[in-house]
């Protein structure tokens, strides 16, 4: 993610945080010096700030270190205002390992909050329940009662929440997947429309977690509509096979006169026949501004390219297609050139796939 800085590594996972982090730790800090204008005061805050994100940390490793049971890696876990983000490459398909998954970052807070209460025990600072609040007690008293929230917020059945995936593994152990994340979507929505209308006669933050809900389940929604529409479909069905190719050698000029005699953004470069770079319109654009149209491609192509197999499913294609710097991928066959595969297309294969749908009902 752009503007993040790597804080370190876990069982090979990049632990990221990202620049608008500071910004609430700024926050933090000023509101604690406007009330109390004490440093130990501000040093505090910020520290507890801190640790419910160490928290954050533990639950999203507890999810990648689930995923990768399965053999599932995570790219990085990022720290953000909001809470963590673990880009897992996906989720796993069994009902049962999604089920695993899903539940090991709440697990992880579970099991944070029931230490802390041991250790309160242990030390003779007893507490009553009704007493507990995160503005008031110890520090460890705010943490532990910050780690069960986490833990009812995080199950609260709705997407993106880990309790929006866990329903879905559960329905999808009696139903078809597409139709169990279409069923969880639609509660997570319903919820949203709960937590909007809450928010507007008591807390405005309400608000803005019913628009996290509600974008969130249609997003995976749709995200899961689109692979049942594109699984089992080979790349050679779908890909283009009308393109343009450059080579290494042509200049910027030539590439401006290929884009605008067609609809063609990124240009695939091949020497012999086999593929040796992509040209991106970003990339265009950018030498067009600085260096010029006499710029050679060879000096401003992508050389570290995905390319896919002709035989390849394009679920795994367009999961790189989403991850990559290009909008397009090179289809090869025998290490030869045979054809492109773009988002547009593939957008292309989905409209034609939900025509046919609603024409066979």
């Amino acid at each position: 993610m752009k503007w993040s800085w790597k804080l370190g590594e876990v069982a090979g996972i990049g632990i990221f945080v990202h620049s608008t982090f500071l910004i609430l730790l700024i926050w933090i800090g000023l509101s604690y010096w406007q009330t109390e204008h004490s440093i130990a005061a501000v040093a505090e805050g910020v520290g507890f700030i801190l640790a419910i994100f160490c928290c954050v940390v533990l639950h999203e490793l507890g999810h990648a270190l689930a995923a990768q049971r399965y053999g599932i890696k995570t790219r990085d876990i990022t720290l953000l205002p909001i809470g963590g983000l673990a880009r897992l490459e996906r989720m796993p398909e069994n009902p049962k390992q999604e089920l695993v998954v899903a539940m090991a970052g709440p697990l992880v807070n579970v099991v944070i909050a029931f230490a802390l209460y041991l250790g309160l025990l242990m030390s003779g600072n007893y507490f009553l329940v009704e007493s507990i609040s995160i503005t008031e007690g110890s520090f460890v008293t705010r943490l532990m009662l910050v780690n069960v929230i986490l833990v009812i917020f995080n199950m609260l059945p709705a997407f993106p929440m880990d309790g929006g995936r866990v329903l879905r593994a559960l329905l999808a152990t009696r139903m078809d997947y597409a139709k169990a994340t279409q069923i969880a979507a639609s509660i997570g929505q319903v919820m949203a429309l709960g937590f909007g209308f809450l928010g507007i006669f008591s807390n405005p933050f309400l608000v803005i977690i019913a628009l996290f809900v509600w974008i969130g389940a249609a997003q995976e929604a749709n995200a899961v509509q689109i692979k049942s529409a594109i699984v089992g479909v080979p790349v050679s069905k779908v890909m283009l096979t009308n393109y343009k190719t450059l080579r290494p050698e042509d200049s910027l000029q030539h590439v401006v006169d290929l884009t605008l005699s067609g609809s063609q953004k990124d240009f695939p470069i091949t020497q012999y026949g086999a593929v040796v770079g992509v040209l991106t319109q970003t990339a265009m654009l950018r030498a067009l501004t600085t260096t010029g149209p006499e710029t050679i491609v060879k000096e401003i192509m992508q050389t570290d390219v995905e390319t896919a197999d002709s035989e390849e499913m394009l679920e795994a294609v367009l999961a790189r297609l989403v991850n990559s710097l290009s909008q397009t991928i090179p289809v090869t066959h025998n290490g030869q050139l045979v054809g492109v595969v773009t988002m547009d297309n593939i957008g292309e294969l989905l409209r034609i796939q939900t025509a046919l749908t609603a024409s066979s009902r």
